[in-house]
């Protein structure tokens, strides 16, 4: 890790931590060395401890008394955990997006990340495309609360997502993102919410496996 300037404070802190979490550099169930973190980075204990508290409500790192900050372990119920609420949160956005907002400016902006999506040369800029393409449901679901309850678990879903881009090209999900595409334009909700479950119910064997494979 480079060092950050103190300046940065908690907001960098936790930024830096979060991407390293999220894209796999810091591995599933990691101990994480406060004062080795520290001199990484170059910061002090206040606010390091301030951006692990930030990490931990969501959910993203655990810290048991006389054991110390870890990153967070999955298992397969985990996973489907996570899932399951997301999939929840996101079919409530696309209904209320869909209710409330300019139909043919979400198809437009879901076309734009698909395109980004077919051109990602990375995992990191798929994932980056997904994220922003489900997103979108968000932006126009005219609800700030429902909006922060996935902010809550985006970091766990991102996570899982970088793990599935590890396992695959990700091109055989690109008729799923299609299918949202032309759902939205048709004005059909359901239609788009059974392309999302279509898609976590996709990657979900994948990730499962890939837990597996890397378990300590």
């Amino acid at each position: 890790m480079a060092k950050i300037k103190k300046e940065s404070l908690v907001d960098l802190i936790y930024a830096r931590l979060r991407e390293d979490i999220i894209t796999l550099k810091l591995p599933l169930g990691k101990r994480l060395n406060v004062s080795e973190i520290q001199e990484q980075l170059g910061v002090s204990s206040t606010p390091l401890r301030e951006a692990l508290n930030r990490l931990q409500q969501e959910g993203l790192i655990t810290n048991e008394t006389n054991v110390g900050a870890s990153v967070l372990t999955l298992d397969e119920h985990d996973v489907a955990e996570i899932e399951e609420l997301a999939y929840t949160l996101q079919a409530a956005a696309v209904r209320f997006s869909m209710a409330r907002s300019d139909r043919d400016r979400l198809a437009r902006e879901i076309e734009t990340q698909i395109i980004r999506y077919d051109g990602a040369k990375t995992p990191r800029e798929r994932v980056k495309a997904v994220h922003e393409l489900i997103g979108t449901f968000y932006h126009h679901c005219g609800n700030g609360r429902l909006d922060k309850s996935m902010i809550a678990i985006q970091g766990q879903m991102l996570l899982l997502r970088h793990i599935y881009a590890e396992c695959t090209d990700g091109t055989e999900n690109r008729g799923l993102f299609q299918a949202i595409h032309d759902a939205v334009a048709a004005n059909d909700a359901d239609a788009v919410c059974d392309a999302l479950l279509a898609y976590s119910r996709k990657n979900h064997p994948a990730i499962c496996q890939w837990l597996k494979e890397h378990a300590s």
